[in-house]
């Protein structure tokens, strides 16, 4: 899929790379995207690749004065666990929450979201609605773009080919004042492209509202605001029929298009109905009722850092030293594959499976430095002097992971071409938290997929791990 990996230890190194290989290198940090539209062939003259993941510092959430700054390797699972977020821009914590899975949420950076440029992306719509802007850097310097200017259509932007996403900032919410709310329209509960997408974020002198930024998504060629809906409620209380209002305006304003996902038509009626939803909840104090508690990120105890690289590497032809399931491995192949692929092929581990090759199955998650992920959305070089945990490492000393035993005994195991992932879904949720709830069982596994529907018995099965697990740590040891 590429010729060229080079993988970097700082800012001025990537975005000398990028000056030197104008116009057919990428960055990649999460590389979610990047690696479906490669094998999709969405980018075009692509053949270098600049990984980013390893230069310490950019993956930080820092509060400046009023203003929230992340930095471009800030995942969606940070966003989520984020107390800063959660408090003073809960829209774009809810939204974070909408994307993926917990093992796309692990990978996938704000920054790449942005870059990518579909109007369907969910993040894009909170910040713009929070007015947020973004800096871009390059060896000429850097400028200071908003969303409106950054974004030139359906997956344009204004990055230059020699630029580097180093910064997004917006001013954070005042929790005296603003309230904001993030709603997402999906075909279905996780793992979904929005239909539609609204957040709506406002300012209240008592129960009047001072000031309003509505935006919506997935209904123009990139994310819009609606003044119209935005001045209605404006010096006004958000009775019902302010509300109905402003959603009649709301849905007045884009036209969308009929795609797989909707008609334009379906589309139209939902932004009303949503924003209303929006704005009701934010009238009643509700926008945090469906926030998640606890939720579960497959990250365990705490997210792992990448282990350090004292210098930058140009992968070609260099052998890939690893650690897999505890053992260190060099393999002298697999440089230009995913990392499902290195795995499968190269490594000689067949467990982790190939469901889907674009995240959606989970039939390929693994552990890369402790975090659950799909490894069909990694490039092989990735596991350059990192960790690796697969299935066939589950095991310790002979003994199966109680979560193996508990899939045995219950009967979930079923054609298992999916089991791995669940299994490795399960091991890393029982690391997390000894005692998960359903919800969060439930959760955990919105990223993998059964063939053959057997939900409830790989539900059951967790339980069971959760509640052996805990015995044995509770019983007392003979001696």
């Amino acid at each position: 899929m590429w010729k060229h990996y080079f993988t970097v230890t700082s800012v001025a190194d990537a975005l000398q790379l990028l000056a030197q290989n104008s116009g057919h290198a990428r960055l990649v940090a999460g590389a979610t995207d990047i690696i479906i539209e490669l094998e999709r062939g969405i980018r075009k003259g692509i053949d270098t690749l600049i990984d980013i993941s390893r230069i310490p510092g950019l993956n930080e959430i820092s509060l400046h004065g009023d203003t929230i700054r992340l930095g471009p390797l800030v995942t969606h699972n940070q966003l989520i666990d984020s107390l800063l977020i959660e408090r003073r821009a809960l829209p774009l914590a809810q939204a974070a929450w909408e994307v993926g899975a917990p093992q796309i949420r692990n990978r996938g950076t704000i920054a790449g979201n942005l870059i990518t440029a579909s109007p369907a992306n969910d993040t894009i719509t909170p910040l713009w609605a929070l007015n947020a802007t973004v800096t871009l850097t390059s060896l000429d310097g850097e400028r200071t773009l908003s969303l409106p200017d950054f974004y030139l259509g359906v997956r344009r932007t204004a990055l230059r080919p020699d630029e580097m996403l180093t910064a997004i900032h917006f001013p954070a919410l005042s929790e005296a004042v603003d309230r904001g709310m993030f709603i997402k329209l999906g075909l279905r509960r996780a793992q979904a492209i929005s239909v539609v997408n609204v957040a709506a974020v406002l300012g209240f002198e008592g129960d009047v509202v001072t000031r309003a930024s509505i935006a919506l998504g997935s209904v123009a060629p990139t994310i819009i605001r609606v003044p119209t809906a935005e001045a209605s409620v404006i010096g006004k209380t958000l009775t019902p029929a302010v509300i109905a209002e402003a959603g009649r305006l709301a849905a007045a304003t884009p036209s969308p298009i009929d795609d797989v996902r909707s008609t334009g038509d379906y589309r139209t009626e939902m932004t009303g109905v949503l924003v209303m939803r929006a704005l009701r909840a934010i009238a009643g104090g509700t926008e945090r009722k469906s926030w998640p508690v606890d939720p579960p990120m497959l990250w365990g105890t705490a997210p792992a850092q990448p282990a350090p690289l004292a210098e930058p590497i140009q992968h070609d032809n260099l052998p890939i030293e690893t650690t897999i399931n505890g053992q260190a491995r060099t393999i002298a192949t697999g440089q230009e594959k995913t990392l499902l692929r290195f795995l499968r092929e190269d490594a000689g581990l067949p467990g982790t499976k190939e469901g889907c090759a674009e995240g959606e199955c989970g039939a390929c998650t693994i552990f890369l430095d402790g975090v659950a992920v799909m490894a069909c959305m990694i490039p092989a070089p990735r596991a350059h002097h990192a960790a690796i945990t697969t299935v066939e490492g589950l095991a310790t000393n002979g003994e199966l992971h109680p979560v193996q035993r508990a899939f045995v005994e219950t009967g979930a195991v079923q054609c298992g071409y999916c089991t791995p992932g669940f299994l490795m879904a399960g091991a890393k949720l029982l690391e997390e938290y000894a005692d998960p709830t359903r919800e969060q069982i439930e959760t955990s596994i919105t990223g993998n997929l059964c063939r053959c529907t057997g939900y409830y018995k790989i539900i059951e099965a967790m339980q069971k791990a959760a509640h052996e697990s805990r015995a044995a740590l509770s019983s007392p040891v003979q001696g």
